[in-house]
């Protein structure tokens, strides 16, 4: 062996190398988040990324290793924060009406949870106080969440000796023969993903009355520190109360019950019915477009990324067809300057987000044309090579209307303020509430997520690491241009199909197994592996090639649908 090497004894103390260049010396063993107490945080500290790989502040380092905290400014530190949260809540809730049954099921877009009670009536003002004395009392107590691996079917034997059948169901489907449980006191539950160390972390939330639930309200992540107000949502609380009903009527109430039906051979009914559900909608805002007819020469469809817009507005254009108005479709994508003329976000990269992304003087000039009868030679954006091409030239036949699609929809300054009156303007998102089960939610993120990359894969030529990239750009832009103006529209449309996730599950999966370790996207591509696995696949063949998500999955039959004709 060569004098310079040779065989020691471990040290007795470690280094972890900050993303800064600094190093924290310590005992082997310590937990990381002991390390990094040592050092100041943008916010509060609840979890760390350890040689590329997300862990919690109780992990034991047991050797050198390349250390990144997360905080709650960062997506998984929001992560780690809602659900300890969510934790905390279910625990004390449990313990406060032992007969009733919590359901945690949806994001609200101000930072919040929106809930709902079964088995009593819903919880009044002062029931809520109560319900956040013995939280916070928790809270400053600081009691441990203890975390522990358990044989999955000891897991399944205690969930059914608490008669929470909905997470039996679900762990029936699991193939890992263990299940990772947290415990409060003496209370335990699965949670998908991380937890804070303790509840000691837990500082900052709040219990609102929302309609029949009550909303839990936690901080966002440019206000890490306080709450902001809750603003009111009636018609997107409706359009989630509405979707909760379908699935009722489908019996399908949890992500269980879904990988049942597919198991059964319920696949083909599932996929006929919820696509009735959609059709149905569809059917019923096209009506309320005709009795506003006379007035909306432009109708406005906006929505976040990847909710299916382009489809929706086909499949719009249907419907209208069959009461005899004829619009025609024209898509704010292709109004994207070239990709060297895209502004920048704060963080330095092309901000395709943002409505200066788009040409809106081209677009206002073309607008005006298309109402007064002119011929418009439109643009084709080539998302491939990032330039704008020409496109079909086209003039609309006298008092055809605009169904125009984008991000931006709802933006006052989208159109000129002499269209404004003229417009009828409808939201669409995918607004997911079928949950894993009652207490572990599906994002409606998560969901738009996944439908972009499998998309993005097929028609763009991105990797799904380079989807994960550009999602934070996206969801800035979201918040920013689309979020504030949801309740402005006149109808909205809930994309979300009970099915997709089992029929996105073989396309996302390769794809998401193709990014690297140790690159930015990993520990993102990791958890949406980790979520998919909670689903049985769908034979994709059931999905008809009108379905909203061909959009994603490919096969539509309404890619290159068109109705205008040229005069």
């Amino acid at each position: 062996m060569s004098e310079k090497f040779k065989l020691v004894s471990p040290r007795a103390e470690v280094e972890i190398h900050l993303p800064d260049g600094r190093v924290l010396s310590g005992p082997r063993g310590a937990r990381v988040g002991d390390f990094l107490s040592a050092i100041e945080h943008d916010s509060q500290l609840v979890g760390a990324v350890i040689n590329g790989d997300l862990r919690e502040l109780t992990f034991p380092v047991e050797m050198d290793a390349r250390v990144k905290p997360v905080t709650m400014t960062m997506p998984d530190g929001t992560r780690i924060y809602r659900r300890s949260l969510t934790f905390l809540l279910e625990m004390v809730f449990a313990d406060m009406y032992p007969q009733a049954t919590l359901f945690i099921d949806h994001s609200v877009a101000s930072g919040g949870y929106y809930c709902e009670v079964n088995g009593r009536k819903p919880l009044s003002e002062s029931e809520l106080g109560v319900l956040k004395v013995l939280m916070q009392k928790i809270v400053k107590d600081d009691l441990p969440f203890t975390r522990k691996e358990v044989p999955l079917k000891e897991a399944m034997a205690y969930f059914l000796s608490r008669g929470e059948d909905d997470k039996v169901q679900l762990l029936k489907y699991r193939r890992k023969p263990y299940l990772t449980l947290y415990s409060l006191n003496e209370r335990m539950d699965y949670h998908h993903g991380y937890m804070a160390p303790s509840t000691g972390y837990l500082k900052w939330f709040d219990l609102a009355p929302t309609g029949d639930g009550f909303t839990l309200l936690y901080p966002n992540r440019k206000n890490p520190n306080e709450l902001l107000p809750m603003p009111e949502y009636p018609k997107l609380l409706a359009t989630f109360l509405q979707y909760g009903g379908w699935l009722e009527k489908l019996g399908i109430s949890n992500v269980g019950a879904l990988n049942e039906a597919i198991e059964s051979g319920r696949g083909g009914e599932i996929v006929l019915v919820s696509e009735a559900f959609h059709e149905q909608r569809l059917a019923q805002i096209a009506g309320q477009v005709a009795d506003q007819i006379s007035r909306a020469h432009l109708i406005l469809v906006s929505g976040p990324s990847s909710a299916g817009k382009t489809t929706f507005s086909r499949r719009l254009t249907v419907q209208l067809l069959a009461l005899g108005i004829s619009p025609f479709p024209l898509e704010l994508d292709n109004y994207f300057l070239s990709r060297d003329q895209t502004p920048l976000g704060e963080d330095g990269k092309p901000d395709f987000e943002a409505i200066e992304a788009l040409d809106l003087p081209l677009l206002a000039d073309h607008l005006s044309k298309l109402i007064h009868g002119d011929a418009v030679q439109l643009p084709r954006y080539n998302f491939k090579t990032g330039l704008r091409e020409a496109g079909e030239v086209i003039r609309l036949m006298h008092g055809q209307p605009i169904i125009l699609e984008g991000i931006h929809g709802l933006d006052p300054r989208l159109i000129p303020e002499s269209l404004s009156g003229e417009a009828f303007r409808i939201y669409i998102s995918a607004l997911t509430q079928l949950n894993l089960d009652r207490h572990n939610r599906v994002s409606t993120t998560d969901t738009r997520l996944l439908r972009r990359i499998v998309r993005d894969a097929r028609e763009r030529g991105y990797t799904a690491a380079q989807t994960i990239s550009r999602w934070e750009s996206v969801r800035r832009g979201e918040a920013k241009y689309i979020f504030p103006n949801q309740e402005n529209a006149d109808v909205m449309f809930n994309s979300a199909l009970v099915y997709e996730m089992a029929a996105l599950k073989s396309f996302a999966e390769p794809l998401l197994r193709q990014v690297q370790h140790g690159t930015p996207e990993f520990i993102e591509a990791k958890r949406l592996l980790a979520f998919l696995e909670w689903f049985v696949p769908l034979d994709v063949n059931l999905v008809p090639e009108t379905s909203l998500m061909r959009e994603f999955l490919g096969g539509s039959i309404l890619k290159d649908f068109t109705v205008w004709k040229n005069r």
